[in-house]
């Protein structure tokens, strides 16, 4: 016997995964967390009993529902099932995955259409940060057709834009959680960032390895993850999270210079190098970027905004205005999305009994 579940698999900028309505999902927290990793085939390599990806940007969830609050128009958690293992962590954000918030909330009836364009606001639970997503909705119909392009997403389609606010200390509290610009671990200088998305620093040199090469050299070199993972534990502890060794945050933004742009990332999730550049992660890495004294500045090139991040599939402008050396007034970002497939998600009746049946609803 399995459960229906009520589901929109979308792609969110270079994410994808399964978008669900609150209202459809368990209310107990450890129940749609099992949901949730059932749902999508974990823990399996290839997650071949599920419709996860096999990868942690495509082993991603968003839960939507109505904002309570009078000028938020949708609240949006985001969850990241891990591929390899039994777990949930929803303490990030994820704004490639945000990027489908606001066609889904129009398409599901929570935001009406306001014209040739419609404003979606976005109250991200994780964080607390308030995100502005203009949706295209010529003919009173969401959009996804267009001449926009994004790198690591193939062709193009219709331009997201997106403005983020409240993201700096959006975790802890403070755009520098240690009250220091840069700090030294195990012998590596490191800046420690909370904004969008806590994120620790470090200049790729100083590990022995180019800013600029593949995802696969760096995933391939074991004795480099396991002594980043051992300053991103430290990291994580210095930044107030405890023991962040089941944890995906901080994450790790191993930087260089750039020619082609104001400065080089290769962004890890942790455990594994993104394949492009996660939104969050940007917009972080281009905060500090123009701060004096973090290890991102030495790096990179002088510039104002939209401050561009070199990453494995291309460049990512990220449009920035600081409030002063401590504060983020906003931060902007384009990006796409696709509606994907539409239905009923079926997870064993075992994990959760539910209200939608898939034996009863063939009777």
């Amino acid at each position: 016997m399995q459960t229906r579940i009520p589901c929109v698999m979308m792609r969110g900028g270079t994410s994808r995964g399964p978008y669900f309505l609150l209202d459809d999902l368990p209310a107990d927290t450890a129940t749609r967390d099992a949901v949730l990793i059932a749902a999508m085939g974990s823990p399996h390599q290839l997650q071949v009993d599920g419709i996860g990806g096999g990868n942690t940007l495509t082993s991603k969830v968003a839960i939507i529902s109505r904002s309570p609050e009078p000028d938020v128009d949708v609240v949006y958690l985001f969850a990241q099932v891990a591929p390899d293992r039994l777990q949930v962590d929803t303490r990030p954000n994820c704004g490639n995955m945000l990027a489908g918030v606001g066609p889904f909330a129009i398409e599901a009836g929570l935001v009406p259409v306001q014209g040739e364009t419609t404003l979606v606001r976005i109250r991200n639970q994780n964080t607390g940060a308030l995100v502005e997503a203009l949706v295209q909705t010529p003919g009173g119909a969401v959009e996804y057709d267009g001449t926009a392009s994004i790198p690591g997403v193939p062709g193009t389609a219709a331009p997201i834009e997106m403005r983020f606010r409240h993201v700096a200390g959006a975790k802890t509290g403070k755009l520098f959680p240690t009250g220091n610009r840069r700090d030294v671990i195990q012998g590596v200088e490191v800046s420690l960032v909370d904004c969008a998305m806590p994120t620790m620093m470090l200049k790729a040199a100083d590990v022995g390895v180019d800013a600029t090469c593949a995802p696969a050299v760096i995933d391939g070199d074991k004795a480099l993850m396991a002594r980043l993972e051992s300053i991103r534990v430290e990291a994580g502890a210095r930044m107030g999270f405890g023991d962040v060794s089941d944890s995906v945050i901080p994450k790790i933004a191993l930087l260089g210079p750039a020619t082609d742009a104001h400065i080089t990332a290769r962004y890890l999730t942790p455990l594994a190098v993104h394949k492009a550049m996660a939104v969050t992660g940007g917009i972080c890495i281009a905060t500090a970027a123009r701060i004096p004294g973090t290890v991102a500045h030495d790096v990179a090139t002088p510039g104002g905004s939209p401050v561009q991040i070199a990453h494995p599939s291309g460049v990512l402008d990220v449009a920035l205005e600081l409030a002063g050396e401590d504060d983020v007034a906003w931060a902007g970002v384009l990006r796409t999305a696709r509606r994907l497939f539409e239905g009923n998600l079926l997870v064993p009746a075992r994990v959760w009994a539910g209200k939608h049946s898939y034996a009863k609803a063939a009777e």
